[in-house]
């Protein structure tokens, strides 16, 4: 309990530095993370903390020219390397959405801020947003919810699947274990129906989670 209050408290003093740089990536196409950021990771984390962050920076320098498949591979890889690890015992908290930043600084987070830290590198990479779906999954052999990176070659082609569960990024079709409920980015929501048709149900910012973080990075812009 003692190391999840820790956590509460360092990722307080975390959030006002964090959030621009995500709001950076987004908008920016590029990944800058401050001086101050840094310093302050490596003071209150230590330097593997800090050296997983540059390791990303370096990723992105490495990889925004590399043709679309080496991008994924390189980004499912890169984070699939963190510790899986339930919100309730990293955070305290029953469902927490981290940033990439807060992922990599704990080296620890689960199927979300996986999810979401692939998909915020890869569209710094220069990957259009409409080949990008983060997708909400019944994990049928598991029995539980899940949460996976999605890209599509065209609109309406077979996507492949980026998950933390396994680094074998592979087709939708060779992933039977998946049930696919919905899937959003950052110009839409996506239900999933019965018959396997995708049905626009509106915008991403229908999801709580998701509101409130663009919520927190708009705070974080204001004079």
């Amino acid at each position: 309990m003692a190391a999840v209050i820790v956590q509460r408290v360092r990722r307080s003093f975390l959030a006002p530095l964090l959030l621009p740089v995500i709001l950076g990536i987004s908008l920016a196409s590029a990944i800058n993370l401050s001086d101050r950021l840094m310093d302050y990771v490596l003071q209150e984390f230590g330097l593997e903390a800090q050296q997983r962050l540059q390791n990303w920076q370096r990723l992105h320098g490495l990889a925004i020219n590399a043709p679309i498949d080496r991008k994924l591979h390189l980004v499912n890889s890169f984070f699939n390397r963190a510790e899986f690890v339930s919100d309730q015992s990293h955070w305290g908290e029953e469902d927490y959405w981290a940033t990439p930043v807060e992922l990599l600084t704990t080296n620890g987070g689960d199927c979300e801020d996986f999810s979401i830290a692939k998909y915020l590198t890869l569209r710094a990479m220069g990957v259009p947003d409409e080949q990008l779906r983060i997708v909400y999954v019944k994990a049928l052999e598991l029995n539980q919810a899940h949460m996976v990176l999605a890209w599509y070659k065209t609109p309406d082609a077979e996507p492949l699947v980026l998950d933390n569960l396994i680094n074998h990024i592979k087709p939708a079709s060779q992933r039977p274990d998946l049930e696919p409920v919905y899937s959003f980015n950052g110009e839409g929501l996506w239900l999933n129906q019965q018959s396997g048709v995708r049905k626009r149900v509106g915008d991403a910012e229908k999801l709580e989670h998701w509101r409130k973080l663009n919520e927190r990075l708009e705070q974080q812009l204001r004079p």
